[in-house]
């Protein structure tokens, strides 16, 4: 698709160490981060005990429709309406928020290598990995504090559904990056690893269309 957006997409376990990275690569360049946590469907219909029950951790839990939807405007220089999610009632805020990007767009989250659609979009491919049990103690400091849960339940959360799910479901789309790198690692590391795909693969894209303008491919 013929776009002068670069989409850089940044996919991996819960808590492995994404958000960190997409929001070093956003100052870096500097460039919106579109995350894919807003997307999540809305469970208004449901009663909260039905929404607790809810599988979270399944790619079926996002709005992917929407999402791609989102992207390809985005794509085309559109400003979207990006939803807002509230993750302690597991509803969607009536309003959403203006979202725009312009040369550069970071798209974060569990599944952002899962959808084909997405990936065609998609320029730079990473996967950020961690042991389960560093992801476990930082999803704990992350929820209790931020999402108004328990430590028991995270715990319980993790063992049901986001290790299981993580292993069925994020983990195999590892095959589909440019880059696999360690959330452990130093941030810095990441981060310079990233910007010199998008260098090298930006320089690879430039050669194309200008042999392509040659030869009238273009």
């Amino acid at each position: 698709m013929d776009s002068n957006l670069y989409i850089i997409a940044v996919a991996g376990p819960s808590c492995a160490g994404k958000t960190e990275l997409a929001r070093a690569l956003a100052y870096e360049l500097p460039c919106s981060v579109l995350v894919l946590d807003s997307y999540y469907r809305d469970l208004i219909a449901l009663t909260a005990s039905e929404r607790a029950c809810v599988n979270f951790d399944a790619p079926v839990a996002l709005d992917h429709e929407l999402l791609v939807e989102q992207v390809h405007a985005l794509t085309r220089g559109e400003i979207v309406e990006r939803p807002v999610y509230d993750f302690a009632t597991h509803t969607r805020v009536p309003r959403g928020e203006s979202f725009a990007a312009s040369t550069f767009l970071i798209i974060e989250g569990l599944f952002a290598l899962y959808w084909p659609e997405l990936r065609e979009l998609t320029a730079t491919k990473v996967f950020v990995d961690a042991p389960d049990d560093v992801c476990l103690r930082r999803r704990q400091l992350r929820d209790v504090a931020e999402r108004g849960r328990t430590v028991e339940s995270v715990i319980t959360q993790f063992k049901q559904t986001v290790q299981p799910m993580a292993a069925l479901h994020v983990r195999p789309t590892s095959k589909y990056a440019d880059l696999i790198l360690s959330g452990e690692q130093p941030l810095s590391r990441s981060v310079d690893a990233v910007l010199q795909h998008v260098q090298q693969n930006s320089a690879a894209q430039a050669m194309l269309g200008m042999f392509g303008n040659a030869i009238g491919l273009t």
